[in-house]
């Protein structure tokens, strides 16, 4: 199912869509989204679940819940891009497409190379979930790496060990890979 279609379907619930409405407007907090909405905690709390779980939303360890923003930009692109027949990692350039197609099946990684310059085609890959320019939260980086492999402070600790994100203070920002105009 496209990135698209799975953000309709969780929008397509009109609790979801408040919930969502709520955060994207300023609410942080399950509290503030109750009152923002009107909804009961507990509604307000099973939609939060179902965000995340569907990765348009994430969790901070103090309680606060931010949007994905970027997830809308990546699923208009996805259904922006012609698809073909020949794999989920044909518009990829050379000799990446490959390696992707072991590494990254149905839009999750399911084996990092140990061999560098194979293990930096799939770091890029994920490199591309990042606008460059844009600085990002530690729990919402966390939150787009998640969509492809559970172990995301091993996907960070890669991304910026090989100088394709940097972190200060917080905050992580995209300064390698290549950019899709």
């Amino acid at each position: 199912m496209s990135r698209s279609r799975r953000l309709v379907g969780l929008l397509a619930e009109p609790d979801r869509l408040r919930v969502v409405s709520a955060l994207v407007l300023g609410a942080a907090t399950v509290d503030d989204v109750v009152t923002d909405t009107g909804l009961e905690a507990r509604v307000v709390v099973d939609a939060l679940d179902r965000l995340e779980s569907g990765g348009l939303v994430v969790s901070g360890t103090d309680g606060t819940w931010v949007v994905l923003e970027a997830a809308f930009k990546h699923a208009a692109r996805e259904d922006a891009t012609p698809s073909t027949p020949t794999g989920e990692h044909a518009g990829e350039p050379g000799d990446h497409q490959p390696v992707l197609d072991r590494s990254i099946v149905d839009g999750r990684l399911v084996h990092l190379p140990t061999k560098r310059s194979k293990r930096l085609v799939v770091l890029e890959r994920l490199a591309q979930e990042f606008e460059p320019g844009a600085r990002y939260p530690e729990r919402e980086v966390n939150g787009i790496l998640r969509r492809f492999h559970d172990d995301t402070a091993m996907l960070r600790r890669y991304l910026v060990d090989e100088a394709l994100l940097d972190r200060a203070d917080g905050e992580y920002w995209r300064i390698g890979g290549r950019v899709e105009l």
